[in-house]
């Protein structure tokens, strides 16, 4: 199959499994399944994506990323200062991952194990991809002195994913003032260089 075609067929499963679980969740979707909404074989399917379900469950996951980095990359050019823009590109990412039907599916209970095994190894690919995003803008700031001069990228990046994560998994009725103000009191000091922040 020629380079294109294979791109637009893996693309055409990617899409069918969006599709999949969205409709019937990530633990109970099927390669068949996945075949099925996107009217081809099996056997296409594996020749496709040779890691199967999981590369799948990655493949859109990643697409999704992808699409949400975009747009905050679109949004770090347009923030005037640098506690601000870790702020709203926190905010914007929990809310992102709250309302996104694609990343949605797998927060749910009934997904984590499959999750876990889609996702082992892989999140150095996922951090990697959100440095290469953030990098200009750090590296900007950096120049700037408005972030502290002894941190890096990577540390900074894995620090905010896992901020991130806990406040999707452990929603505590804050509003989004409410969530302005710890990420102020709380996660600003611990990036912003000192004279930023004050």
């Amino acid at each position: 199959m020629p380079p294109v075609a294979a791109d637009a067929t893996r693309e055409r499963i990617i899409d069918a499994a969006e599709e999949c679980f969205g409709r019937f969740g990530v633990a109970k979707t099927t390669v068949e399944d996945i075949a099925a909404a996107a009217k081809l074989s099996r056997a296409t399917v594996y020749r496709a994506v040779t890691g199967g379900r999981d590369e799948l469950i990655l493949a859109v996951v990643v697409r999704d990323l992808l699409r949400f980095l975009d747009r905050l990359a679109e949004r770090l050019r347009e923030e005037r200062s640098v506690p601000e823009a870790i702020v709203e590109g926190t905010l914007d990412a929990v809310e992102y991952v709250r309302g996104a039907p694609t990343i949605a599916h797998f927060l749910v209970p009934e997904a984590a194990g499959h999750m876990q095994a889609a996702v082992a190894g892989a999140g150095e690919h996922v951090l990697d991809l959100c440095c290469e995003y953030v990098r200009p803008h750090f590296e900007r700031a950096q120049r700037q002195r408005t972030l502290r001069p002894e941190i890096e990228v990577e540390g900074t990046v894995e620090f905010l994913f896992r901020i991130i994560t806990s406040l999707i998994v452990m929603d505590r009725d804050r509003d989004a003032d409410g969530l302005r103000r710890f990420l102020r009191t709380y996660v600003v000091p611990a990036i912003a260089a000192e004279g930023a922040w004050r």
